[in-house]
This record gives structure tokens, sequence and C-alpha cells, in this order.
């Protein structure tokens, strides 16, 4: 082994050395709270994404709704309790109670119509 790969070799270990020295100092001075303390930042930050994730994944699982259109029968998904335009035919829709729901302004009556054969009534005449 050369000098020159051995220095090349310890300039690579030498942030973590002073770190270890560091902590070390620190640990022997009586200030092992100080350390302990930025284990559980350390710790803290590491945890945080995961917990963040599974979280994140339950509410999606809660508020993640995937109806059919009323009007088009279009199958899509929306979020719970919102507001949203059908892909399909751009009717507007809101999600209420796991379902699609035809957006309308206060007031207005939505009416359904039902087509009645005309055969069936002059049977019955």
């Amino acid at each position: 082994m050369s000098l020159k790969s051995l220095q090349l070799s310890l300039e690579n270990l030498r942030p973590w050395l002073t770190v270890l020295a560091v902590f070390w100092l620190l640990a022997s001075l009586g200030l092992g709270w100080l350390v302990n303390s930025l284990l559980i930042i350390v710790g803290f930050f590491m945890l945080t994404p995961v917990v963040a994730f599974f979280g994140f994944r339950w509410w999606l699982q809660r508020n993640l709704v995937t109806d059919q259109c009323p009007v088009c029968n279009y199958e899509f998904t929306g979020l719970n309790n919102s507001q949203l335009q059908c892909p399909n035919c751009g009717e507007a829709l809101s999600v209420k109670q796991g379902h699609f729901q035809r957006f309308t302004p206060e007031g207005t009556i939505d009416v359904t119509a039902i087509e009645i054969p005309t055969k069936s009534l002059e049977e019955k005449s």
C-alpha cells in the first residue's frame, strides 16, 4: 500500500472520525443527555416519513370513492365530500356518503323522467 492510497482512504474516513470524536468528547464530559437527545431527534426524523406514509394511506382508503356518474354511468374515482366534474360527460357532481350525485344549486328540484310506452295505455283502455 502506498502513502498516497493511505491518504485517500483517510480523507474518506475523516468526517466520520470527527463525528465519533465529538460524541466521545461530549459523553466523557458528562453531556450524555446531549448525545441521547441528538440520537432521539435523528430517530424521530427517520420515523416521521414512515408514520406519515401509513397515515396518508389510511386517510386515502377512508376518503377515496369509486362510483358511476349518475348521468352517463362512467365509472371513475373522487374524494369524499368534494365537488368534481365527470371526465366523460362534463356533468358537475358532488360526492356525498360514498356516492356521486348531480350538483344542483340550492332550491333546484331534480326530476327523473320516465318514459311510458303508448301501447300499454292503449291496451288498458
